[in-house]
């Protein structure tokens, strides 16, 4: 059964994606995620004309202590500057009942929020987005994975 579970996993995070430009995932050791730890995703657009959607993956256990997750993104244009730098706040459980959101089996649930809705960018290039945690909490424990897909609409 464990088996089976690991190849489920496996298999829907390789899922193709037709409207995938890029798609990355970021394993945390020890499925404990560092303030000093800061994902960074590179990834190139060369259609300037159309709009995409940026969406974080995330993956945790159950065990994760909160209902929520605040996230530092950064987007770096290609001459490396910064475009732009928000704080997020994802709700990875219901915060009265606690009953974990997202896709889940067994103790391990994947989310996909959606980011950026419909954005266009300026130039043509290699863009790179960096995400950091922003809970009290050092090193922020029962997050396994953190990703990046961007996707054309």
């Amino acid at each position: 059964m464990r088996l089976f579970l690991f190849l489920f996993f496996l298999v829907s995070l390789t899922a193709c994606d037709p409207n995938a430009v890029f798609k990355d995932n970021i394993e945390l050791p020890d499925a404990k995620w560092p303030v000093k730890t800061v994902p960074s995703f590179s990834f190139d657009i060369s259609d300037t004309t159309r709009t995409y959607n940026l969406y974080y993956n995330l993956r945790n256990t159950k065990s994760y202590p909160y209902y929520n997750l605040y996230i530092t993104r950064t987007l770096l244009g290609p001459d490396g500057k910064t475009i732009e730098r928000k704080l997020d706040e994802l709700i990875l459980a219901n915060a009265t009942t606690g009953k974990p959101t997202g896709n889940g089996l067994g103790d391990i649930y994947d989310h996909k929020f959606l980011v950026v809705k419909n954005y266009r960018f300026a130039k043509a290039g290699t863009y790179t987005f960096k995400v950091e945690q922003y809970m009290r909490q050092d090193p922020l424990p029962e997050i396994q994975t953190v990703g990046l897909t961007v996707e054309r609409n």
